[in-house]
């Protein structure tokens, strides 16, 4: 893997970018609220042999490896944002042809940035992302902040976050909890989604509804399909990584 620092409105990020397969597309890996390029271990490198495709993973700003945050206040529209570095990123590295992977924020992003920036988005695999807020993502995110007080939550994630943690953690839930987040919503957005788009999301999803999978299938321009695993919850590509390995290289084999 190539490591390096791009820095993008003054911004730095983390990442790993692996370009050595000529005329392939590039898998983006896009991690969730409280993720990084660790956690996501070995299924990016698996994916990419598998399909033979190129790899980018990357740390948003204030996650892993990437320089710290500079507050935990958020704008409403942080995700619509975070779209808009990766797609700088994308220019930085010329890009042209990537295909998103992400989970649940990641997800979220990957759907955004597919709408808002679609010449140089060949796909999109959109893995528990989020549309609107739910009530159940909301308690999601209650249990989470309860866990962190009472548990060795902290402790866990300071491994891959180092002395990050209590910002990342306080942006993640002051956001979603804030009462001007509750109408938050991107469903306007998918229209212009035009690229062919997999929705992969465990049946007990303990962040959100199967109503997120059909609203943006129902809503997105281009060809959709949804991958609903059972007795799988917010992490498919963790508890069953052979299943979604499979079903996202038929995806990509397909384009």
């Amino acid at each position: 893997m190539l490591e390096n620092v791009i820095r993008a409105k003054e911004e730095s990020f983390y990442i790993e970018y692996d370009h050595s397969l000529e005329d392939r597309p590039t898998l983006v890996f896009l991690h969730d609220s409280l993720g990084c390029t660790q956690l996501w271990r070995d299924f990016p490198k698996k994916l990419s042999e598998a399909s033979h495709c190129n790899v980018l993973v990357y740390d948003r700003l204030g996650y892993g490896k990437s320089s710290p945050m500079s507050t935990y206040e958020r704008p409403n529209n942080y995700m619509e944002l975070e779209a808009d570095l990766l797609n700088d990123l994308l220019l930085e590295l010329n890009i042209k042809d990537a295909i998103l992977f992400g989970h649940s924020d990641g997800g979220t992003i990957a759907l955004i940035t597919a709408s808002k920036y679609p010449k140089n988005i060949k796909a999109v695999i959109c893995e528990a992302g989020h549309i609107f807020v739910e009530e159940v993502t909301l308690k999601g995110v209650y249990d989470a902040w309860e866990a962190y007080k009472t548990t060795n939550l902290p402790e866990r994630l300071q491994k891959y976050h180092g002395d990050k943690v209590e910002m990342l953690f306080k942006a993640w839930t002051e956001t979603w909890t804030r009462e001007s987040y509750r109408d938050w919503n991107i469903e306007y957005l998918l229209k212009d989604m035009s690229c062919p788009l997999l929705f992969i999301q465990g049946e007990k999803d303990e962040y959100g509804t199967l109503d997120q999978v059909e609203k943006t299938l129902s809503q997105a321009s281009g060809t959709s399909e949804k991958y609903i695993i059972p007795d799988v919850g917010h992490t498919p590509h963790k508890e069953v990584p052979e299943l979604v390995l499979n079903r996202a290289v038929e995806f990509i084999q397909h384009l």
